[in-house]
């Protein structure tokens, strides 16, 4: 047969002609894919006596349940093949997922003892058996909706989260979830007279009701527990704290609304990385400051720290510079910053930056620098009387300007002398200010122009206009007409435009 008891059902569906679709194994998934609670048997190839082999089986059921029966008749199984067993709550069809040596080694890991608890296995399932307990599972989803809208009608604070017949139909397992006591003797009442059968209510948790029902992940992948965790271990925000994650409980959370089982996957490594890191119980004290701790690589093993009143700026240490530092402040000793821990060290005097780029310099004299020009402008600047001053001594400051004093009256120009060219870069001294008071008088009128006097000429070289006459307006350039290039040797002529 099928894998029938897969969730996606693909491997179940069979084509027109009979064939297996999804993995086409004829059985078990050969994939693991689509199979909840899978396991490879890599032993599965080792030849072994019929009877040296393990005489207890692992069967599987609908939701990944796994209980383990022994075969006592010896019977002829492969992974995949449905057999009949004697469950605790009566016979039940289930399908084979693991036998052999690695059933002893899964016992031993679950701690279950072989006594007379383990049950038996009765014989390998018929196709009637297959056929009856198919219409069983076709009976466990309208029964759940059913259930539901009864729990509802009693106002019952209980979620229904899955329905399970058995294979004969005789008996249901109805799983629930709940924070509180819940009592549900009037509901057993109505299920069984509204379903004709018996009636089990059987309350699981959070984490196995995801299990059940499966999904994907955050990380886009299948819930861990639908598809290999079985064991759920306890989970706490310590967990969270030691591996510095963020404490938001809508990032921590997983599909059930606990916290995630995968923080639990990597704890032991941050655990042991943590015991190479330095603990502070409050600030670190240096002379540029108090620092407190903004952060933690804890594999890298750098921690960040920020000055108070400079909590923006994060400065870098090493965990082992860190644990110098608490080891002086516990001493007294305060260090000057990060990386200087010796407060008595002499000051070690930084160099000024002319030292640093003086070998910038030399190369600029030796090769010429792009920046030669700009130079040269500053030293024309300082160069007006044609001699250089040289380089200013360092330190030293250019002084006050003397105070000019008031300029002499030079009286009126002679006529026909021209004003002497001032030199390049002196500037006319400010005009005193007029005093509080005095308006300038009204510009004397100029009368008319006499007759035959033309202005003098424009810079332009144009005449100015006279008096009641227009300018000459100017003459209007005409467009060259354009010429037809030669022909080459052996072309056609070009037609003329």
């Amino acid at each position: 047969m099928a894998c029938k008891s897969c969730s996606s059902g693909s491997c179940g569906s069979t084509s027109a002609g009979g064939e297996v679709k999804g993995c086409q194994s004829n059985g078990g998934c050969g994939s693991g894919g689509c199979n909840k609670m899978n396991v490879f048997d890599w032993l599965s190839d080792l030849d072994v006596p019929s009877f040296q082999r393990y005489h207890i089986v692992e069967v599987k059921f609908k939701g990944g349940r796994k209980e383990y029966f022994r075969n006592v008749d010896q019977l002829e199984l492969h992974t995949g093949d449905a057999v009949m067993v004697d469950s605790s709550s009566g016979t039940q069809l289930g399908t084979v997922s693991l036998q052999g040596e690695l059933v002893r080694l899964q016992l031993l890991k679950k701690n279950i003892k072989d006594d007379d608890k383990v049950k038996n296995i009765f014989r390998v399932a018929t196709e009637k058996d297959i056929e009856k307990h198919e219409q069983a599972m076709a009976r466990d989803l309208p029964t759940m909706y059913r259930g539901r809208q009864i729990i509802s009608d009693l106002k019952l604070n209980m979620k229904l989260s899955d329905v399970e017949f058995q294979s004969d139909g005789a008996k249901a397992i109805f799983y629930y979830s709940s924070e509180d006591r819940v009592d549900f003797r009037e509901l057993i009442k109505l299920l069984a007279t509204e379903f004709k059968i018996r009636v089990e209510m059987k309350q699981i948790s959070l984490r196995q009701e995801a299990g059940r029902l499966g999904g994907i992940g955050v990380c886009g992948r299948e819930l861990c527990c639908s598809t290999w965790l079985s064991d759920f271990k306890n989970v706490t925000t310590s967990a969270a704290r030691y591996q510095n994650l963020s404490l938001n409980p809508v990032k921590l959370s997983g599909q059930c609304g606990r916290l995630k089982c995968c923080l639990n996957y990597e704890l032991e490594t941050y655990m042991d990385a943590l015991k190479s890191i330095p603990t502070i119980e409050g600030r670190l004290k240096t002379k540029r400051g108090e620092a407190i701790l903004q952060k933690t690589d804890i594999f890298k093993r750098m921690m960040w720290f920020g000055i108070v009143g400079e909590e923006a700026i994060w400065i870098p240490v090493s965990c082992d510079r860190v644990a110098e530092i608490v080891d002086l402040n516990k001493k007294g000793i305060i260090p000057e910053s990060f990386e200087d821990l010796n407060p008595d060290a002499p000051a070690v005097e930084k160099p000024t930056v002319s030292e640093l780029n003086s070998d910038l310099e030399r190369m600029d004299k030796k090769y010429g620098g792009v920046k030669s020009g700009n130079r040269n402008n500053r030293n024309n600047r300082g160069n007006r009387d044609g001699g250089n001053r040289g380089p200013r001594p360092e330190g030293q400051d250019r002084g006050p300007r003397p105070e000019r004093g008031p300029r002499p009256d030079r009286g009126p120009r002679p006529e026909g002398q021209n004003r002497v060219p001032r030199p390049d870069g002196e500037n006319r001294p400010p005009r005193p200010p007029r005093p509080e008071g005095e308006n300038r008088g009204p510009r004397p009128e100029r009368g008319p122009r006499p007759e035959g006097e033309n202005r003098p000429p424009r810079p332009d070289g144009s005449a100015p206009a006279t008096d009641g006459a227009t300018a000459t307006p100017k003459p209007f350039k005409k467009k060259k007409k354009f010429k037809p290039r030669p022909p080459r040797d052996g072309a056609a002529p070009t037609p003329e435009a």
